[in-house]
């Protein structure tokens, strides 16, 4: 039977700091999260000790973690080499040494010659005898537990029992009462109190191995309840965005179309996946519900010319469009792209396309600012300077956020406060109103508060159970095909020993007249990582290459003007070598570059490999990618770091990628920021629990029509109000 938790007596209750509301404890646990009951009641151990036993030192072995009792028969300070207490114990079948090189007077008196106590501690063997070093110290005689004693994660300034005796009595307090009905559990569910008792303190018979790995039975109750409660949250937040309205974006596609007109200029022809994608975009526009689609695709797939298609269907139902990404370089590759493509059309309307970043001189800053309120900026490009609060849209009804998951829910949400623009005045250029002056098409401008349609670009593809899971209220379209042209990249490991090696590969690609990517982690050498840097890369690469060959340098702190410089000279292929940060991660496209070489490549993630990856393989020519990996002391790669790089050789396909960047390391490398400030699943797995993902997939739906109250409690009592996150 679990242990049933007590209440915490008065005495316990935290000490408040002088002239302050709440004590140094109570902010302390609020800093991990813990102010409701509900919370300290599912602040679960992250592991657990046995102090339910004391065994005899005879019976011990070195190495084991044991609770002994006996009799301290001698107890000292010495200063050799340093100072510390010493006292040895005997329990009549052995004796063992106590040392604190860290102690107090009360410890001192505690273990005075002739007490009897009980320790607890690791005891190893030495030259002196066996030791415990640092062991808990209480008297002998004190009750055992019935159960084992949890550990829980915490932070300095909150000791472990005073956390404990907290979630102790948050759990007694809790109300953990079943909302959802036991029989839409899976069978053979604990009930929520038991299992929560339970995983607070076990019982000393249980299998602590099943508790580790999270499967006890106990642990299925939590994982269940825990993923009802994400997959009720996102079905509701897709419900109340079905719920609000957006212009209906119908405008006729035919040859005097700017979506025609793309098309025909194009020198190649989209993939049938970009045209898939382009359909069902566009059915989603001529909705009067806020479309709310994630378009994800491989790396060089073509997700610029499928936001580009959106964008013309927008500007030709007489609204304007803007595309954010994060970063300036990546910013800039696609306003290159979309002006070649799109500004000679637009300038026969009056129309153009807008460029913002936080970097512009004011002067240049200010007419763009005025170009986009006046509506002649029929497409806007830019970072986060496009949610400036400065920048007034005339008619905003299409919102495309590139790499979504490096923006907070903040940004995502100002950008669709954007259209708070699109009731002012009549379509521009020579566009005709979409849907007239029925409310229900979306016309009514000046009487309705309407939304613009949002689509999201990754070239991080999301995993199948991420999709069912954390971007289940999205809609997904997926690029799973290549341009024609696309050559596979070979993947090559590299030890860092055969650096020279690598340098004279790169001078055969420079021979034949390609271009080199070189990646470093840091931009300048550090004292506290022993890493390759940029920098001192640039001047060796330099240095063995000669100077017919030039070295080029890039990284995040660089002017943005010599930012531009940099890459305008590498991509007009006048520079040969490029020696750069993960700044290149994404948006970098030099048909030309062939190679690419990732210094210290056990350090990155397998999706950021994956990217630095894709920036060769753009044009015809076989390319090459060479991770350069270190050792270390050990002589050895990580367990983590040897999975990637095993996984970068097997297999060049981004899906095969993610799915196993899940494994790896959980969900939090693809969400990135999309859930800022609300949890990722603490309890469930998505690799191990897809039997109970599917059933909380096929019961939401029904407890959200038949038990709405009941919907929201659980949600509540799960995600409280961190659940708002889940909806931008």
């Amino acid at each position: 039977m679990p242990a049933k938790p007590a209440a915490a007596p008065a005495a316990d209750a935290p000490p408040r700091a002088p002239g302050s509301g709440e004590s140094q404890v109570q902010r302390a646990l609020k800093k991990l999260g813990l102010v409701r009951d509900i919370d300290f009641a599912l602040y679960l151990p992250m592991r657990y000790e046995d102090e339910t036993r004391v065994v005899r030192l005879v019976d011990t072995r070195d190495g084991e973690t044991v609770q002994v009792e006996g009799v301290v028969t001698d107890c000292e300070v010495v200063f050799r080499p340093r100072r510390q207490l010493i006292a040895t114990l005997d329990d009549g079948s052995d004796t063992v040494q106590l040392r604190f090189f860290n102690f107090y007077p009360s410890q001192q008196k505690q273990l005075a010659p002739g007490a009897r106590v009980r320790v607890r501690g690791e005891i190893k063997g030495g030259f002196v005898g066996r030791t415990i070093m640092h062991p808990t110290v209480k008297a002998a005689g004190t009750p055992l537990p019935l159960a084992l004693t949890p550990i829980y994660s915490t932070i300095a300034g909150l000791a472990q029992p005073v956390l404990r005796r907290a979630v102790q009595a948050g759990l007694a307090r809790a109300p953990l009462h079943a909302i959802v009905p036991n029989p839409m559990m899976p069978e053979g569910a604990w009930g929520l109190r038991e299992a929560l008792s339970f995983l607070h303190y076990p019982a000393p018979d249980v299998a602590v191995a099943t508790l580790e790995d999270h499967s006890h039975p106990a642990w299925q109750r939590l994982k269940a309840e825990e993923l009802l409660a994400q997959q009720l949250s996102q079905l509701q937040a897709r419900r109340e965005r079905a719920a609000q309205r957006a212009p209906a974006l119908q405008a006729a596609v035919d040859a005097g179309s700017l979506h025609a007109q793309l098309l025909g200029v194009l020198p190649f022809q989209p993939t049938g996946a970009q045209q898939r994608a382009d359909r069902e975009i566009a059915l989603d526009l001529a909705r009067i519900q806020p479309m709310h689609r994630l378009l994800q695709g491989d790396v060089g797939s073509g997700k610029t010319l499928v936001a580009a298609l959106a964008a013309a269907r927008c500007i030709d139902a007489g609204f304007q469009c803007a595309l954010m990404a994060p970063t300036e370089i990546l910013a800039s590759q696609h306003f290159g792209k979309l002006v070649g493509w799109l500004d000679p059309l637009l300038a026969a309307r009056g129309l153009r396309v807008a460029w913002l970043t936080g970097s512009q001189k004011k002067k240049e800053r200010d007419a763009m600012e005025a170009i986009v309120e006046s509506g002649e900026a029929a497409l806007v490009v830019g970072t986060h300077a496009v949610i400036s609060e400065k920048v007034r849209f005339r008619r905003l009804a299409l919102a495309i956020v590139d790499e979504q998951h490096r923006f907070g829910v903040a940004q995502r949400l100002a950008l669709r406060g954007k259209a708070g623009g699109i009731a002012a005045g009549p379509p521009l250029g020579d566009a005709a109103p979409s849907g007239g002056s029925d409310p229900q098409s979306g016309g009514a401008w000046g009487s309705m508060a309407l939304e613009p349609h949002l689509l999201m670009m990754s070239a991080t593809p999301i995993p199948r159970t991420l999709a069912m899971s954390y971007y289940a209220d999205l809609d997904v379209s997926t690029l799973d095909e290549l341009p024609p042209g696309r050559t596979p990249v070979v993947t090559k490991l590299v030890a860092e020993h055969r650096r020279d090696e690598v340098i004279e590969r790169i001078r055969g690609q420079l021979a034949q007249g390609r271009q080199v990517y070189w990646v470093c982690p840091l931009i300048e050498e550090s004292e506290a990582v022993d890493l390759r840097n940029a920098t001192a890369t640039r001047d060796e690469l330099a240095e063995h290459l000669g100077d017919a060959v030039r070295v080029g340098l890039l990284h995040s702190r660089m002017p943005t003007a010599e930012k531009q410089s940099v890459m305008a000279d590498f991509t007009a292929g006048t520079l040969h070598v490029l020696v750069s940060t993960t700044v290149i991660e994404v948006g970098v496209d030099v048909p030309n570059a062939s190679l690419m070489v990732i210094e210290h490549a056990e350090r990155f993630g397998l999706s950021q490999l994956h990217q630095l990856r894709g920036r060769v393989g753009r044009g015809a020519a076989a390319s090459a990618c060479v991770l350069l990996y270190a050792t270390g002391d050990s002589g050895r790669v990580g367990e983590a770091a040897r999975a990637r790089l095993k996984a970068m050789v097997e297999t060049g396909d981004g899906f095969e990628i993610a799915r196993r960047d899940l494994e790896i390391r959980g969900p939090g490398e693809f969400l990135g920021a999309r859930q800022s400030g609300a949890p990722l699943l603490r309890f469930a797995d998505l690799s191990t629990d897809l039997l109970l993902l599917d059933w909380a997939r096929e019961l939401a739906p029904r407890l959200l029509d038949r038990h709405p109250e009941l919907a929201r409690q659980h949600v509540d009592r799960w995600l409280g109000t961190k659940a708002e996150y889940l909806k931008a």
